[in-house]
């Protein structure tokens, strides 16, 4: 099934097609579909630099009438340079949850995380260790900044799961201070996700040294730590989002 975000570019690259070779205008969400595009860092270097310059069909179309005469040159050019971009959309590397975790975290603001986010992406297929050790850093990150955004001083020496305690507490998403049975124990698995993926790290990442009994860990078992680690990131930053806005 493709995704919402495929379907859009597909959309988007028909519409140019047949503004480029017919006499009648069709908008076809053109500026909405482009302004979400660039709003998405991730996709930047896919998306074509007339799409970033044309902020509208008549723009594109005093772009495409003066680069080529003919409709077919038109055509071909048009499919060429959408070629990356649906290339990256299509990639079966990818899960369901990239997406929309991707546009969280870049909504954050916050380049260093959402690089991180990204760099975990990038090596689940070719690097499952890398994968798992930059998961633990994105979330080692997010706590620091939470932490950072509440004026809050830590210890650069602690590890993830204390910095997620800390965290939590700020966020009030520790499990004792609920009352509630349900949510003391959705709120514990959370917790028990985070001190998981620091063990899975420091037994199958490439942080430590590797002792006879390692176990090289998969492609399967760096997409299970990154979208766990990017959904519990994502989590905790609309959390902080959410706790900032009751205060003002």
């Amino acid at each position: 099934m493709k995704s919402e975000l495929l379907v859009k570019v597909e959309l988007l690259q028909n519409t140019l097609i047949s503004n480029a070779t017919t006499d009648k205008l069709d908008t076809g969400d053109y500026t909405q579909i482009r302004q979400e595009l660039l709003s998405i860092k991730s996709l930047s270097k896919f998306i074509p630099d007339y799409i970033k310059s044309c902020r509208d069909l008549n723009q594109f179309w005093q772009f495409i009438k003066r680069k080529f005469q003919h409709y077919a040159e038109r055509r071909e050019f048009i499919y060429e340079s959408f070629s990356e971009l649906l290339a990256y959309l299509e990639d079966t590397t990818r899960t369901p949850s990239d997406e929309p975790i991707s546009i969280s975290i870049e909504r954050s603001g916050v380049d260093y995380i959402n690089e991180q986010w990204e760099k975990a992406l990038e090596r689940r297929t070719l690097d499952p260790e890398g994968a798992i050790t930059t998961a633990r850093t994105l979330l080692e990150s997010v706590c620091k900044y939470i932490l950072e955004k509440h004026n809050i001083e830590y210890d650069e020496k602690w590890d993830l799961p204390k910095l997620y305690f800390h965290t939590a507490e700020i966020l009030n998403l520790a499990p004792q201070q609920h009352s509630e049975d349900i949510f003391k124990q959705i709120l514990g698995g959370c917790q028990s996700i985070i001190n998981n993926l620091g063990s899975l790290r420091n037994k199958t990442g490439d942080a430590h040294g590797k002792s006879i009994k390692y176990i090289k860990p998969s492609e399967r078992h760096a997409k299970l730590a990154v979208n766990l680690a990017g959904t519990m990131a994502v989590f905790l930053l609309e959390t902080l989002e959410y706790t900032l806005k009751k205060k003002t």
